[in-house]
């Protein structure tokens, strides 16, 4: 049994969505205490911004044409894939950045997307368990002055859920900088509300796809 882990966030001391994460582990190494746990941390280890270029044009060509940078990039797409294809189930932690998806997991993911086994035809990932957790500073929810200012949370579910055919759960923390931004004050009784409740459903989702993964290998 195993788990694939993935962390975006480029503050690892005071990161909210790790926290988040943490749960939903804890819940499936209860479940599944001498399982393995793969992690990627992104921040740590970034993925090179060529790559991505790099592994596609490296497929246009013979591989005895390619550059070392092509069968490096080629050679890391593999490794992403392995990580994903290898685990049992799913773990990503993506904070929203400047309103928009975090550019480490934007270039992880398009460097790994490369793979064909993990492309829109491929079925290596289809219908494993995994959990989104993500994390917005401010409430982009419908009715708030900022609606619609979110444009990470829908793409990253477009891309792991209908783009893999992952059978994902999504853990939702808004309001992170209240505490932070003064300006945010006012909300203090909502963010606890919210932190209470995305922490709930990372308890809930964790458990669910340990479940999930124990049922399908019984």
């Amino acid at each position: 049994m195993s788990l694939f882990r993935l962390d975006a966030s480029i503050l690892p001391a005071s990161s909210a969505s790790r926290s988040l994460a943490d749960l939903v582990e804890a819940e499936w190494t209860a479940s599944h205490p001498d399982s393995t746990v793969t992690r990627r941390d992104l921040a740590a280890d970034p993925v090179p911004a060529t790559a991505w270029a790099d592994a596609v044009t490296g497929g246009f060509v013979d591989e005895a044409q390619r550059t070392p940078a092509q069968n490096e990039a080629r050679a890391l797409a593999t490794t992403f894939a392995d990580e994903l294809i290898g685990a049992d189930a799913l773990l990503f932690a993506v904070p929203l950045y400047n309103y928009g998806v975090s550019q480490h997991f934007k270039t992880w993911f398009d460097l790994a997307y490369t793979d064909p086994r993990i492309d829109p035809q491929g079925t290596a990932l289809r219908g494993k368990p995994a959990t989104l957790v993500t994390v917005l500073g401010g409430n982009y929810a419908p009715g708030t002055p900022k609606e619609g200012w979110d444009h990470s949370t829908g793409w990253l579910c477009r891309v792991l859920e209908d783009v893999w055919g992952l059978d994902l759960r999504v853990v939702q923390r808004p309001f992170t900088l209240v505490g932070v931004n003064p300006a945010l004050d006012a909300f203090a009784d909502t963010a606890r509300e919210l932190k209470e409740n995305a922490e709930s459903d990372a308890r809930t989702y964790g458990r669910e796809i340990a479940a999930l993964r124990g049922s399908q290998v019984a």
